[in-house]
């Protein structure tokens, strides 16, 4: 999702704490049942809907990071997670569509989408299959149990302000659980509708839980579907959150999809952490220029609406030069 009206601050911990619930989280079995027996909803509202449901997670309006953000040094793990099977990785610098606001038929040339979970693969591409995984969109909410919406010390839900979503729970094993079994239902159908790979958004939510969550428990719940997803022989993406770049590795995470890295300067980072195996996707034309001039030809670029709306739209927009 776009950059967020939040700054990137808090939360990385430290390297022991950061170690101990990773490796917690890999022992854990990541599809038990959930204490939810309500319906899932979708991740993502019909382009017919509130363009809100359909934007991506970040307001290019809005930035959460400045131009220059300050750097920490990732924190380490130790324990891996076991090597994925056989995995179909998208193809290295192709022709990419992000299409979360609705589905329509791919552009001439691109070999590369992504569509929400409730959508249907695009016939002979790679597709990518989104989850909004570490928050609820507001349309879902009242379907989360209440104790897995997270909570500042007087009882109020802590909401993503931007695109209203609540954020979950994932400080403890237990929640952890909990969360990721609904998650891994809908990583589930991501895989019986023949996606390759599954994009869960918003790693980056401890940013915004006003320190209430951590890097740490953000990598112990992405441990947890990476594990799932591989299980089910799909490849999964980092999306956003540069500064756990470093970790990928560990965490079992095959690619990135980067939003306005070059807008931000990150763009050099995540190709690095992921040997160029990164989707960048920009929402604005300085943006594209920018990520062409230095990363075309390495990585998959596209510039998008932030609305990321369908064609036919008064907003849509989708350039690759």
């Amino acid at each position: 999702m776009p950059v967020k009206g939040v700054s990137r601050v808090g939360g990385l911990g430290t390297a022991a704490v950061l170690s101990g619930t990773v490796a917690t989280a890999v022992v854990l079995t990541s599809c038990g049942t959930s204490n939810s027996s309500a319906p899932d909803q979708p991740s993502r509202a019909a382009p017919s809907q509130s363009p809100s449901h359909a934007a991506p997670s970040r307001s290019s309006t809005t930035p959460s990071k400045s131009a220059t953000p300050s750097k920490r040094p990732a924190p380490s793990v130790s324990a891996s997670l076991p090597a994925p099977g056989k995995l179909h990785l998208p193809p290295l610098h192709a022709d990419f569509d992000y299409q979360i606001g609705g589905a329509y038929s791919p552009p001439a040339g691109v070999r590369i989408v992504s569509r929400d979970r409730t959508a249907s693969p695009a016939p002979g591409l790679y597709n990518i299959c989104y989850v909004n995984a570490f928050q609820a969109q507001p349309d879902e909410r009242a379907s989360w149990p209440a104790d897995l919406l997270l909570r500042d010390a007087d009882g109020e839900v802590v909401v993503d302000e931007d695109w209203g979503e609540a954020l979950l729970d994932i400080r403890t094993a237990a929640k952890r659980q909990r969360v990721a079994a609904r998650v891994n239902r809908w990583i589930d159908g991501c895989a019986a509708k023949g996606f390759d790979a599954v994009e869960p958004d918003n790693y980056d939510s401890y940013t915004r839980s006003d320190d209430l969550l951590t890097a740490n428990d953000a990598t112990a719940f992405i441990a947890l579907l990476s594990r799932h997803a591989h299980a089910r022989h799909l490849a999964i993406a980092q999306k956003n959150t540069v500064e756990l770049a470093g970790l990928r590795k560990k965490l079992g995470l095959d690619f990135a999809i980067a939003e306005e890295c070059a807008e931000y300067d990150e763009c050099g980072e995540y190709a690095k952490a992921f040997a160029d195996r990164v989707i960048v996707i920009e929402y604005s034309d300085s943006g594209l220029r920018k990520a062409r001039s230095g990363f075309a030809g390495r990585l998959s670029i596209v510039r998008r609406d932030v609305d990321v709306s369908t064609p036919g739209s008064a907003d849509y927009v989708r350039k690759v030069r």
